[in-house]
């Protein structure tokens, strides 16, 4: 008598994404930021960005990501057995916005938790909720991915409040003896450059003052020509150990859904891997930089206009602050 356990899989089967109403254009923005519509495509590929209105959060954001997300796959939000919220704009320090979000879906006694790795967080969070699938402890999770950057960026500062937009995610995933799901996954953290993206006022090392507002630390900073350099040369190696792990090459990958932080990142990296550039997805011309949202935002949108097929290979990458960085192999359906 076989007694072998079989091994349990995560399939993919609800995706769900919300934007904001407010379309902020390249060419709507105050004219004292001293900035064109031409200068910012040319260097970011960004053409307009979508802003939360002033009744919305973080945690409303999430909801209708969820909710899309939960109708998908055809579970009430009872059934999740864990939610998982990647974030670095939560509504609060304290509650997590992974309560508040199971409260409002209706989740009774769903356990939840947040993770802030910045850029990178979708790609941690969905790999830490496939070792609760792969493991047996979960069948039905909720992964979201999402920001409200509009309320943490200078908006006297061009360098920085031209790259950024709101959005959410959302991913269901549930146990499956089928093959299929994430395949391997590489993540990375590399704190001595953490510098380079951050917040310095509100957080214990620097509390909220009258200093703190005055030198505006309140705000994200980031120093863009080295995040430039830094992922640019992270996403290429990264994409590469991931499709080793999984016994790949990226010539089986087909398509790469990068962090939509710039074009030209995407466009350098592409270079580098000698990757077809029309197999990057890429949607940062109308939503610029949402973090951790971008990539369940951008395979929500593909998956839905049938650009992507669930039974597509897929490269999820990110980097961000930390700095961190992941991939990911996924593969949604049984191929």
């Amino acid at each position: 008598m076989n007694n072998r356990v079989k091994p349990i899989y995560g399939q993919i089967t609800g995706w769900g994404a919300y934007v904001p109403e407010k379309v902020l254009t390249n060419h709507d923005l105050p004219a004292a930021l001293e900035t064109s519509d031409e200068w910012i495509v040319q260097r970011t590929g960004i053409r307009e960005r979508r802003i939360a209105a002033p009744d919305e959060t973080t945690c409303t954001l999430s909801l209708h990501a969820s909710r899309a997300a939960l109708a998908k796959a055809g579970i009430g939000p009872t059934e999740l057995d864990l939610i998982i919220v990647a974030t670095s704009t939560p509504d609060h320090h304290t509650p997590p916005v992974s309560s508040q979000l199971q409260h409002a879906l209706g989740a009774t006694d769903v356990p939840a938790f947040v993770v802030v790795t910045g850029c990178t967080g979708f790609v941690y969070a969905l790999s830490t909720a496939y070792q609760f699938i792969h493991s047996g402890a979960y069948r039905n999770i909720l992964v979201v991915g999402v920001e409200l950057l509009s309320r943490f960026v200078d908006w006297t500062d061009r360098s920085m409040c031209v790259l950024f937009g709101d959005a959410a995610g959302a991913v269901v995933i549930q146990a499956t003896e089928h093959s299929c799901g994430l395949r391997s996954f590489v993540l990375g953290s590399d704190g001595s450059q953490s510098e380079q993206i951050i917040m310095h006022g509100g957080g214990s090392a620097r509390p909220f003052s009258q200093e703190v507002l005055d030198n505006r630390q309140q705000y994200v900073q980031m120093n863009g020509r080295e995040v430039f350099k830094f992922a640019t040369r992270v996403v290429g190696p990264t994409c590469e150990q991931a499709a080793a792990k999984a016994g790949l090459t990226l010539a089986d990958i087909d398509w790469i859904i990068p962090h939509q932080a710039n074009l030209r990142i995407i466009q350098t990296a592409a270079k580098l891997m000698d990757f077809p550039m029309e197999r990057f997805v890429v949607n940062i011309d109308r939503y610029a930089n949402t973090s951790a949202a971008s990539i369940p935002l951008a395979l929500t949108e593909n998956l839905e206009s049938g650009r992507i097929l669930p039974t597509d290979r897929l490269m999820l990458v990110a980097f961000g602050a930390g700095l961190t960085w992941g991939a990911a192999v996924l593969e949604l359906s049984p191929r």
